[in-house]
């Protein structure tokens, strides 16, 4: 660690432009259930020993909440999600950036705007990407049923559904370890998760983009403000996009400069993202917008003023993310395997002096794993772990070779008390999957991950390691899920029958054969279902095809068949069971399985 911790330029700039906020900083929902708490009096003092002192600076940073003003006629409000929502002040109202992940989040942020700056409409929304924390809090800011203009990059709308619905039960339960909503906020606790303090637990929605940025150099003028756009597709992103403001010398970087290093592979599970063309993005943007920018602002963290030191902002934040591929690949071909290249690589003393570099959400260690998964998979090329036992048939095997779990839970307090928490975790762990109520072992463990915790710069890290010990001690959280009904009106149809196909239980319709033709009658679209082998297979097709069921339904209509078996309005030809028999061939997802037991 070689930051200057003296250095409180971030402090300055977190604080700068503060226009004021709501207090109690608490938000809740129309039934009185808090969906955002910003009540965080606790980061005010020093560091304890429980926090790794580089997370707690940044968590004082992420703690700051209210509205700023960013330069004339360009304010954010801050602190009321991980993410930002950016107001720009235009003719006849204000353009609104990233409306949060919550309806009633974006609602109490938007009355902030207003309390300081007047009662104006807005004119228009920008979604920077295609992530939930900047589109899901857009009907706390315009009606489902606006003609505003809904600006995004290209294929923003695929992307920013399909995260939510092929592997999202998935994503959202181990979201629940590195976001940690079930951990206190507190110094033994979580701080947040290094890209802001968290998300909100409100209602989210999503309406469909009418405006998509396709190349770099678009011009848009949107309600007397020119924006010239930067697509920067593959970055943080599938779909995401940087924008300069011209008359207001005004850069918005999107996700793709903030101030920490970013998560090539967040914890929670995605596409591993593509670092190279990350760096070549930030250098096109230096190139074409850095020299004529005054500011540069992001959807998360605090703004950076000044041409200079926005040029050094972006040209270390793209000289980092250039170091990590390459330096990976370099090892890669030396033979190193991922495992190996994460305890090898070390940043270069420039990048380790920048707070901004430092991985308080992302890191070294899994960013370089992840370029190796990009590359090479998850294979490393070593026989002997081409067909390696899943967790509880090791955990047994290890145990047995210690001679039971007693011996190994005291060979793991061992390495414990030698400082080698690493490896303590991992014997410990064997010993769980072996006899998962052996209190000895689940209670070593927690001890193991909660010192793991504590001494983790990185947030997500700290709630990681803190939830498992959490739920070794206190039994599985059972958590109450995000409701997503908000983002289905957004499936394409190719989506929400996807959405049943990942559900079908395969081995219970083997001997199953069912056929359904369907025509969407609101957009004249007709698609062929099959189910064969235990797969459902469907695609658009032309005409009608010969089936053992034909429907017939708008596309809502078929949306509310297919989430909540509705059958008004829908027209059915043939054998009706077969819709009954394809649902009982599903599965309903297990949004609560367990991780750190068996």
């Amino acid at each position: 660690m070689s930051a200057d911790y003296e250095d409180q330029t971030d402090f300055e700039n977190a604080d700068r432009g503060f226009l004021g906020s709501i207090d109690p900083m608490v938000i809740k929902a129309d039934d009185g259930r808090v969906v955002w708490d910003m009540e965080w009096g606790f980061v005010d003092g020093e560091c304890p020993s429980t926090v790794n002192p580089s997370l707690w600076r940044q968590a004082k940073l992420t703690a700051k909440h209210g509205l700023y003003e960013v330069t004339e006629g360009i304010y954010q409000v801050r602190g009321f999600e991980m993410s930002n929502m950016t107001l720009v002040e235009s003719d006849n109202g204000i353009i609104v950036i990233d409306p949060l992940i919550s309806e009633e989040v974006a609602k109490s942020a938007i009355a902030l705007y207003r309390k300081h700056r007047g009662d104006r409409a807005v004119t228009a929304v920008i979604y920077t990407h295609a992530h939930l924390d900047h589109f899901g809090g857009v009907l706390g800011v315009v009606s489902a049923d606006t003609d505003l203009p809904i600006i995004a990059p290209e294929h923003f709308l695929e992307h920013a559904v399909s995260e939510n619905v092929y592997a999202g039960t998935a994503m959202l339960r181990r979201s629940y370890y590195y976001a940690a909503p079930g951990l206190p906020k507190s110094a033994t606790g979580t701080l947040g998760i290094g890209l802001g303090a968290g998300g909100s637990t409100g209602k989210p929605g999503l309406i469909a983009p009418t405006l998509d940025i396709t190349e770099t150099g678009q011009e848009e003028v949107i309600d007397g403000d020119r924006i010239v756009f930067q697509n920067t597709p593959g970055t943080e992103c599938p779909a995401e996009m940087n924008f300069y403001f011209p008359e207001k010398r005004a850069l918005c970087m999107a996700e793709n400069a903030t101030h920490n290093m970013h998560n090539l592979l967040t914890l929670r599970g995605a596409q591993v993202r593509d670092p190279r063309i990350w760096s070549r993005y930030l250098a096109e943007a230096i190139e074409l917008f850095a020299q004529k920018s005054d500011v540069a602002f992001a959807s998360h963290h605090w703004p950076t003023w000044g041409t200079a030191k926005i040029l050094a902002l972006l040209t270390e934040q793209r000289d980092m993310y250039a170091y990590l591929h390459d330096q990976t690949l370099r090892l890669i071909n030396q033979g190193y395997v991922h495992s190996e290249i994460a305890e090898i690589i070390e940043m270069p003393p420039g990048l380790e002096n920048a707070w901004h570099a430092h991985g308080y959400y992302g890191s070294t260690n899994h960013n370089v794993k992840a370029i190796y998964q990009r590359y090479l998979g998850w294979y490393d090329g070593n026989p002997a772990h081409l067909w390696q036992h899943p967790q509880e048939a090791a955990g047994s095997r290890y145990v047995k070779a210690f001679g039971g779990v007693d011996k190994t839970v005291a060979k793991a307090k061992t390495f414990l008390d030698e400082g080698d928490l690493r490896f303590a975790a991992e014997l410990a762990s064997h010993a769980v999957f072996a006899e998962p109520d052996n209190a000895a072992a689940r209670d070593l463990l927690a001890t193991v991950l909660e010192q793991l915790g504590y001494g983790s710069e990185n947030a997500t890290w700290r709630n990681s390691f803190l939830s498992g010990a959490q739920e070794l001690r206190s039994g599985t959280i059972v958590h109450t899920e995000v409701n997503s009904a908000g983002l289905a009106p957004a499936l394409s149809i190719t989506q929400l029958f996807d959405s049943i196909a990942i559900r079908i239980n395969g081995p219970k319709a083997w001997a199953d054969k069912l056929s359904i033709d369907w025509h969407i009658t609101d957009v004249d679209q007709r698609y062929f279902m099959e189910l064969s082998n235990g797969a459902l297979i469907h695609f658009p097709t032309k005409a009608p095809t010969k089936a053992d069921v034909s429907v017939s339904a708008t596309r809502a209509q078929a949306l509310g068949l297919v989430m909540a078996g509705v059958l008004d309005g829908i027209s059915i030809e043939g054998d009706a069971s077969v819709l009954t028999k394809l649902v009982g061939l599903t599965d309903e997802p297990d949004p609560d399985f367990a991780i750190v037991t068996p």
